[in-house]
């Protein structure tokens, strides 16, 4: 398939397969920000994701044929007592086997932050919520153990030690004998007595009388004491155990919680905190030893959703919980932050004292985001779809709901059934040796997805090439222009996998694993420089189109085009600074598009489809700003008035040529050959300053203005102060890097 002839658009479907693959790979704790404008596809995404991550862990385990086979989820009689005897009397061994397990199981947890907006704390209900569910998936009475039998805080506190032994499980010792057996032989030995008694009883000191009897009596109270000492202290530590026991059961983590929000006393200190940090420390505890035991890796999937509807100081404390309580380096846990980024972002650039002056909300989320998923916008076959099934299905769609009513059984679930070659018109690439179904299947009116393998082994060469163009100095430069932060490197990892993922799910012909690589390193390292690219390159093919012309060059350079429209970029930086801001640096920028990776408009079109680590809320505003541009354009065309590129390139004669064409008097002329007033003094210098200079009239310099600058709106400076990180408002950096303009 040619690069530039990309006609098919990956439906959500396709997304959400390719980022379950890659949530399947990643190392925990992660950190996904799935990112849309639309909640209702960000509810199909991540339902269709559980159930392809569902599917990959049964595929696991019935490929699986080394060793032992993994529990069975469903609970059992017998797995409840083994458990039980392993929670009471025995301890994990964590060894390389058991911590290299193959076999998974996922369990997802949704948090739906709208739910618990009324709280003055929402990240504490986020960790009730998480610990219900873990109580609801392994059970409250195993919980309860776990708590008092097994749960050590000063020794689960530190890292898990790795052994080389043979066996997962190493028996409670009390003077080097296990428990159980002592408990085992005080069982016997008490049931020995107590059957001993009952058959003989104590004698009657009333019918002994003389010595004899009396010391024999006194034996047979010391053995009474004895016997009463024995069955009376397993008693007692039975009674404790099973007190502490109701106490859990009834009095659980959630509980708490509750009672330390209702007292603000507790709530405004560290005290709740670190009692909610201990119960996420336990509950990762109880994970591990629920691994070892069901023979299988176990990862909690947090779904955070409607995050955006909160206010910002919400906001920001949900993050602060998932940056502080769940990145523990052995945290087994994955969050999926689902949201529209542009208004989390404005949501949190208005949170008060939670950014410096100099960090931004971007900033603030790449600190967290491992991951960033952004969801392509809906093409203009699928916005036909989606409208035709609102009309014909139902007036609205839920706000909750999954954007197609049986998206999710359509994809061939655990208890879903289906033959594809019946209900399935199935494509799939027949130049490769092994079969690779990819995927696009048409039931009804509607497009799905079938739920099958892709060639693993293809997908797995291609990632591996990739990441070793960048570990290799021999075969690459990517190394020059790999950020020196580990979260930028996690997302460049994760980022790479997704893309090679949906690039051979949608059976797009990929490009060398280098270009995929730099491509990624380009999105990661300068967003906002490659937006700007993106939404010029539409605005001019939007351009030709209104003028009827299709002679659109998809031959020509990114370079080309970012070289053509800096100009307009540096003019507009007041606006984007917050933006530009987030970019490395420029001149690195110039080298990588113009020397080392010459990407091309035909293989940028290409690559978005596949782009999901870029953030769209900046080409949003990109667009944004130059659609007020284009308004300013219009203006002037209405005028007459010179563009500014025009005008940037005009010499001092130019300049006095286009006053006597709007006939000013000879002296404004003098005026201008004496002052050595060229176009770009008229473009970057204080209008007041030059309308001193050249003591016109008020009539004068409007006609003046209007030609040479255009309709001006309202100050310049007013506008730049509306942005809170704009330290310097009369500064504009130039985005080439080439110094900087006075505004």
């Amino acid at each position: 398939m040619a690069i530039g002839k990309v006609t098919a658009i990956p439906s959500d479907n396709v997304y959400a397969y390719a980022l379950s693959k890659t949530l399947t790979k990643v190392s925990c704790p992660a950190t996904v920000g799935l990112y849309s404008e639309c909640h209702n596809r960000i509810n199909m995404v991540l339902k269709n994701i559980e159930v392809h991550m569902n599917q990959e862990a049964k595929r696991r385990e019935e490929k699986y044929s080394k060793g032992r086979k993994p529990r069975s989820v469903t609970p059992s009689l017998s797995n409840l007592l083994s458990l039980i005897l392993r929670l009471l009397f025995y301890r994990p061994v964590w060894t390389e086997q058991n911590q290299n397990m193959k076999n998974i199981r996922y369990l997802f947890v949704r948090f739906s932050a709208w739910h618990f907006a009324g709280s003055d704390l929402l990240w504490a209900g986020l960790v009730m919520q998480l610990c219900k569910a873990l109580q609801n998936s392994f059970g409250k009475l195993q919980l309860g153990l776990f708590r008092i039998a097994q749960h050590n805080e000063e020794k689960d506190a530190g890292k898990k030690k790795i052994e080389d032994i043979p066996k997962n499980w190493r028996s409670k010792k009390l003077a080097c004998i296990p428990i159980w057996s002592l408990i085992l032989m005080g069982f016997i030995g008490s049931l020995f007595i107590l059957v001993f008694l009952i058959i003989y009883g104590f004698p009657n000191l009333k019918d002994h009388q003389g010595g004899e009897n009396v010391e024999s009596s006194s034996g047979y109270g010391v053995l009474e004491g004895f016997a009463i000492a024995v069955l009376g202290v397993p008693a007692v530590g039975a009674i404790r155990f099973i007190l502490l026991l109701l106490k859990n059961l009834i009095f659980s983590q959630d509980l708490k919680i509750r009672q330390g929000l209702d007292n603000k006393k507790v709530s405004q200190q560290l005290g709740l905190m670190h009692e909610v940090r201990k119960e996420m420390r336990l509950l990762c505890c109880f994970i591990y030893f629920m691994e070892i035991f069901e023979r299988r890796r176990i990862r909690v999937v947090l779904e955070i959703t409607n995050l955006d509807r909160c206010t910002p100081k919400k906001i920001v404390g949900v993050l602060d919980a998932i940056n502080i309580l769940l990145s523990d380096e052995e945290s087994p846990f994955i969050s999926v932050l689902a949201v529209d980024p542009e208004v989390l972002v404005r949501q949190v650039q208005q949170a008060e004292d939670c950014l410096s002056k100099r960090d931004s909300a971007y900033d603030f989320l790449d600190r967290i985001i491992t991951l960033p998923f952004t969801v392509p916008p809906l093409s203009d076959a699928a916005k036909s779809s989606l409208f035709e099934n609102i009309v014909r299905g139902q007036s609205e769609i839920s706000e909750d709901g999954p954007l197609e009513e049986n998206a999710a059984s359509t994809l061939g679930g655990p208890e879903t059934s289906f033959s594809v070659e019946d209900e399935y018109s199935v494509k799939y690439n027949e130049t490769k040796e092994e079969q690779v179904i990819p995927l696009i299947a048409k039931k009804g009116n509607f497009e799905t997805f079938a739920a099958a393998e892709l060639n693993l082994n293809e997908v797995n060469r291609l990632i591996e090439s990739a990441f070793s163009c960048i570990f290799s100095k021999d075969k690459s430069k990517l190394q020059s222009y790999i950020s020196g932060d580990t979260m930028s490197m996690r997302r460049v990892i994760n980022s790479i996998r997704v893309t090679i993922m949906i690039m051979e799910t949608h059976r797009l012909e990929p490009p060398p694993p280098e270009k995929i690589a730099a491509w990624v390193v380009l999105v990661d390292r300068w967003p906002c420089r490659l937006s700007w690219i993106i939404q010029c390159v539409e605005d001019d093919q939007q351009s030709d189109e209104i003028a009827g012309s299709c002679a659109a060059d998809y031959t020509k350079t990114l370079w080309e085009v970012f070289n053509y429209n800096s100009l307009e970029l540096c003019i507009i930086g007041y606006d984007v600074e917050n933006f530009l801001e987030r970019d490395g640096d420029p001149e690195l920028f110039e080298i990588f598009l113009r020397k080392d990776f010459q990407f091309t408009v035909e293989e940028m079109e290409m690559f978005k489809l596949c782009t999901v680590n870029l953030n769209y809320s900046i080409k949003n505003e990109l667009a944004k700003v130059r659609g007020s541009r284009r308004l300013k354009k219009a203006g002037r065309n209405a005028f007459q008035s010179l563009s500014s590129r025009t005008v940037m390139n005009m010499k001092t004669d130019d300049v006095c040529q286009e006053l006597s064409k709007l006939s000013f008097p000879e002296k404004y002329l003098e005026t201008v050959r004496k002052h050595f007033i060229d176009g770009r003094t008229i473009l970057f210098s204080d209008p007041k300053d030059l309308r001193q200079i050249l003591e016109m009239t008020l009539g004068e310099w409007t006609t003046f203005k209007i030609h040479f600058l255009g309709v001006i709106p309202p100050s310049r400076t007013a506008q730049a102060k509306t942005f809170p990180d704009a330290t310097n408002p009369g500064v504009v950096i130039c985005p080439s890097g080439h110094g900087s303009i006075a505004v």
